[in-house]
């Protein structure tokens, strides 16, 4: 039997034996308060004694809790979190999550579609609420994820999704909040090095060829959206329609600072509203992004510099310099499992530079304004969906964070996951040894 072909099977037999994922909660059933955390509102500010409270999945009372009076018969549950603290749920930004299960497996990822131009593939349809995966990013708080679509040049839209549901139907918050660019790299990536003279044309003759496909695509879409209503529907220029009404945003797929400044330029010839993801060299050009108002969902801080000749911690200290200067900016993770990482990628941004606060809203409610859905989550708001998780320490530090309780609009979810049952699994086996 071919190696790889075994592989899948010794694969897909251990996803046939998985642990059991925990249920879907139970709507929330009695009034629920909060007493005595650091509150963590995600809108910049903290209350250091604070009261939370929610009833019916929504946020009634967000106080300081020395300057309120409470009648404590009106809570059916009420948490003593003195010296703990309490956070919106976190957002994953830019996931796989639900889409990926085994990532060296081909028959367990479902992200992608055939071909370079697909708007109308849409990633909700392909979420897995029965993953193994997000139950182990909920263990650090991430609570609500943006799942993505990859591959080609216009890969589909994405949704926003909760991590806690029966069925895709169940864990939207928003379908369809943007279609996904993949902006061309007018070099192909190598590893050492310079390009010779042929590589080098034959990146840039590529690179014109793409941009050329879009234009084509795009004016072709945006005729085709000012007709309200068609003869003939084309679902690719159906799917395009909420981008050039401004109801959906062009998220925009690019690292480097001269493609990023001609992806925002053509968004806005075709009067789109552009999202730059990844957005690595989004310090140097902050004077652009601010002028042209242009958002960003920027790759974690944990990884690499962009060159060899850039300073080491750039990565890191890139957050501090998107915020001084005023750019909408939300901190994203990688990939789908590593999601539970994103409060620390956020962490490791405090430590060069980006106030405290300040990384508590780039994953809580920066991404939430951004995706449109600011409204009623991302923070701790009355009237906002009780989105919100309980820390005893900093969720933002790896070493103290420990989520002990958290909650998906009103429902205390399991914490529970694989990666914990085999903890458990393989320590009872040694205590019997």
């Amino acid at each position: 039997m071919p190696r790889f072909v075994l592989f899948t099977v010794l694969a897909l037999n251990g996803l046939s034996i998985k642990a059991q994922s925990p249920t879907p909660a139970p709507p929330q059933s009695g009034a629920i308060l909060i007493l005595g955390a650091t509150a963590h509102l995600g809108n910049g500010q903290a209350v250091p004694n604070s009261a939370i409270a929610f009833d019916n999945g929504k946020l009634t009372l967000v106080a300081d809790a020395t300057t309120i009076r409470l009648d404590r018969s009106k809570f059916a549950r009420i948490f003593d979190a003195s010296g703990k603290h309490v956070y919106p749920g976190f957002i994953a930004a830019d996931s796989r999550l639900g889409l990926v299960e085994i990532e060296a497996v081909r028959s367990t990822q479902d992200f992608a579609e055939t071909g370079s131009l697909n708007p109308n593939a849409r990633a909700i349809v392909a979420y897995n609420t029965d993953s193994d995966v997000p139950p182990t990013v909920r263990s650090n708080g991430v609570l609500q994820a943006q799942v993505v679509p990859a591959g080609g040049l216009l890969s589909g839209s994405s949704a926003v999704v909760q991590l806690d549901a029966w069925n895709w139907e169940d864990a939207v918050i928003r379908a369809d909040d943007g279609v996904h660019l993949n902006w061309p790299a007018r070099q192909p990536r190598r590893r050492f090095g310079p390009p010779g003279r042929n590589q080098d044309q034959s990146a840039e003759n590529s690179y014109d060829k793409n941009l050329e496909s879009l234009h084509r695509f795009f004016d072709e879409a945006k005729a085709y959206a000012q007709k309200p209503a068609p003869e003939v529907k084309n679902p690719r220029f159906e799917a395009m329609r909420g981008v050039f009404e401004g109801k959906q945003n062009l998220y925009i797929h690019t690292g480097e600072a001269k493609t990023m400044e001609e992806a925002i330029l053509f968004a806005e010839q075709y009067g789109a509203r552009p999202v730059l993801v990844g957005a690595s060299d989004a310090w140097m050009i902050t004077d652009f992004l601010k002028a042209h108002q242009a958002a960003i969902l920027l790759a974690g801080p944990q990884r690499l510099p962009a060159r060899e000749d850039e300073d080491y911690d750039q990565p890191y200290k890139t957050a501090a310099a998107l915020h001084q200067s005023g750019i909408a900016f939300a901190i994203t993770g990688n990939g789908s499992w590593q999601q539970r990482n994103l409060p620390f990628e956020a962490g490791q941004a405090v430590g060069f530079g980006l106030p405290y606060e300040a990384a508590v809203q780039a994953i809580t409610l920066s991404p939430a304004a951004i995706m449109g859905i600011g409204g009623h989550t991302g923070s701790l708001e009355v009237g906002k969906d009780a989105t919100l998780f309980i820390s005893e320490g900093d969720a933002l530090d790896m070493r103290t964070c420990q989520v002990t309780a958290a909650f998906i609009q009103g429902r205390e979810i399991s914490l529970d996951n694989k990666q914990k049952q085999l903890y458990r699994r393989f320590e009872e086996k040694y205590k019997r040894q």
